[in-house]
C-alpha cells in the first residue's frame, strides 16, 4: 500500500454524523410515520437532486406541489436542516492529524452547495484538507464517474495513488472500477483498524 500518497474522504457517515431523523423525531408522533415520510416523500433520491445542484427553494417547492398535504413538514427539511447535523464522528476525525503528516487529504462529498458552508463553519477538522469537491457546486454527484474524474484532474491525482473512503457501496464500486484503493465504511467498521491493515497508519 506504499503507493498511496493521497486519501479522499466522503464526509456524511464518515466524518460527519448527519441524519434527518435527528430533526424529524421531534416532529412525528411515532417512528413508522417518520420513516414513511423519509422514504416516500423527503427521500434520499429527492435530497440527491439538491446535492446535484438544484436549489433548496426549488426542491422544496417541487415536493410541496406534489404532496400538498405534507407542505409544512417538507418546509421543515431545509428550514431546520442544521438540526440534522448532529456532530462530527470523533473517532474518525481524531485520525486526521496523524494522516496529514504523511498524506494529502481531500474531500469528495455529495452535499448541497447551500448547506455545505454550515458544516464548513461548524467543524474545525476541515482545516486538514488540501482540497474539497462538493457535488452541489459541480452539478454532478457520486456514484457518477464524472465527479471522480473531476477530483483527479483538479488536484493532479492518479487513482492508483489514492485511497477512497465512503460509507455508500455504490460510490465504492465506482471508485474500485476506476482503480482507486477503497475502504467501505460500514456501521461496524473501525476506520483506524482498516487503515492499519492497509499499512496507512
Amino acid at each position: 500500500m506504499n503507493n498511496i500518497n493521497s486519501i479522499i474522504f466522503d464526509f456524511g457517515g464518515v466524518l460527519v454524523d448527519w441524519n434527518p431523523r435527528y430533526m424529524y423525531k421531534d416532529v412525528f408522533e411515532n417512528n413508522s410515520e417518520m420513516e414513511l415520510f423519509l422514504t416516500q416523500i423527503c427521500s434520499e433520491d429527492w435530497n440527491l437532486q439538491q446535492d446535484k445542484g438544484r436549489s433548496l427553494s426549488e426542491g422544496t417547492r417541487v415536493l410541496q406541489d406534489k404532496f400538498p398535504e405534507h407542505r409544512t413538514n417538507i418546509q421543515l427539511y431545509y428550514d431546520q436542516w442544521e438540526k440534522m447535523l448532529k456532530s462530527d464522528i470523533p473517532e474518525n476525525v481524531a485520525i486526521l492529524p496523524q494522516l496529514k503528516l504523511k498524506y494529502k487529504l481531500y474531500g469528495l462529498t455529495n452535499w448541497s452547495a447551500e448547506t455545505f458552508p454550515v458544516a464548513l463553519k461548524r467543524f474545525s477538522f476541515f482545516k486538514y484538507f488540501d482540497g474539497i469537491v462538493v457535488s452541489g457546486e459541480e452539478k454532478m454527484v457520486k456514484p457518477d464517474e464524472d465527479i471522480f474524474y473531476l477530483i483527479l484532474k483538479r488536484y493532479n491525482l492518479r487513482a492508483g495513488n489514492c485511497l477512497f473512503i465512503d460509507d455508500n457501496l455504490k460510490n465504492i464500486n465506482t471508485a474500485n472500477k476506476l482503480g482507486f484503493s477503497t475502504i467501505h465504511l460500514k456501521e461496524m467498521t473501525d476506520l483506524k483498524t482498516e487503515l492499519s491493515l492497509l499499512g496507512i497508519l
